[in-house]
């Protein structure tokens, strides 16, 4: 049985030695002080993620777990090169960039009759397929196809030999567990796992599996099939965009030397020191945004642990990071490309 090792633990420890990235404890805390008001608001709750996203889908039912099973299985590596030469996709008289140009091009796929989102169609998609649903309205295409081609057909195949077909059928069995789906996910879809090693010890980010579980609870409403007890156990999604905010937040500092590297572009490897330790700190500081958030309201004599987790600071951070990116442009972000985000 192979062993999975948590990312929090995982970031916990990369954060306690880590050289060239440091959690800022104070800088922390004046966000969780910032996001205090926002926390109980609407927008920081479940019920953002189909109302303030266009493209997500209406419904919590087995149609919309299968759109979210292909989108995350997808979701990785949308940064452009040169900022003004991206991937575009129209939908809908809107153009979209990023990872909403992957959920435009599905929904596109889909208003065109084709069956995207069952897995009978892509465990058998061929390459020209992949590329003819993704197809770009610029010059500039998806990145890493041929490793999406791979990802889609292998996910596909053990959707329909394992799982009648449907990743319904894995949240039906974590019986409700977040942590459980988790496990099933990593057992059984090998481009899920995301792990490296730092000073000699296995550790995990698991990005996209957790992600799959938190759009999983958020599409069910966190009802039903989606009514993980334990949502809360989960970390946020180490990707490139909210370390950028954490920095820019002041929660989050870079040594000189590695700024100078971002700076300059450089294209770094997964599983590189500098690449882990940034992922590895960005979830050790939300973790404590979310600890220091919960005890503001436990000051105040409300208990917010149901309304306050990784998963919502998550959604929350990278919808910022969206909105600000002007203002945060004097930050780089650190570029990998890899299937793991």
């Amino acid at each position: 049985m192979e062993v999975f090792p948590s990312p929090l633990e995982s970031a916990k420890f990369i954060a306690e030695h880590s050289k060239d990235v440091s959690v800022d404890e104070e800088g922390a805390r004046r966000v969780a002080e910032s996001l205090f008001d926002k926390a109980s608001a609407a927008e920081f709750g479940l019920a953002g993620w189909k109302s303030l996203h266009e493209l997500n889908p209406r419904a919590a039912d087995k149609e919309a777990v299968d759109w979210v099973f292909l989108v995350d299985t997808l979701n990785f590596s949308f940064w452009s090169e040169q900022e003004e030469r991206k991937y575009l996709v129209k939908y809908k008289d809107k153009t979209y960039s990023g990872y909403w140009s992957l959920c435009a091009a599905v929904n596109r796929a889909l208003d065109d009759g084709i069956p995207i989102t069952s897995a009978s169609y892509f465990a058998t998609m061929t390459l020209d397929q992949v590329r003819h649903v993704f197809r770009s309205d610029t010059e500039v295409p998806l990145p890493l196809t041929e490793e999406r081609h791979r990802v889609l057909n292998e996910s596909g195949i053990v959707l329909l030999e394992k799982f009648g077909g449907s990743f319904l059928t894995c949240v039906k069995m974590s019986e409700k567990s977040a942590q459980k789906l988790l496990h099933l996910i990593l057992e059984n879809f090998p481009s899920y796992r995301d792990e490296a090693v730092f000073e000699k010890k296995k550790v995990s980010f698991y990005k996209r599996a957790q992600i799959l579980v938190a759009d999983t609870w958020s599409v069910l409403e966190g009802k039903g099939d989606g009514s993980f007890d334990d949502i809360s156990s989960l970390t946020i999604f180490a990707d490139y965009r909210i370390p950028q905010v954490l920095v820019h937040l002041k929660a989050m500092k870079y040594s000189e030397k590695l700024m100078k590297k971002l700076r300059e572009g450089t294209l770094f490897q997964s599983g590189d020191k500098e690449e882990v330790e940034i992922r590895g700190c960005s979830i050790w500081c939300c973790a404590l945004i979310c600890k220091h958030l919960q005890e503001l309201y436990q000051k105040k004599g409300q208990d917010m642990h149901e309304k306050i987790n990784a998963v919502l600071l998550d959604y929350y951070l990278w919808d910022y990071a969206r909105d600000h990116r002007a203002e945060m442009k004097d930050i780089p972000f650190h570029r990998v490309r890899c299937i793991y985000y």
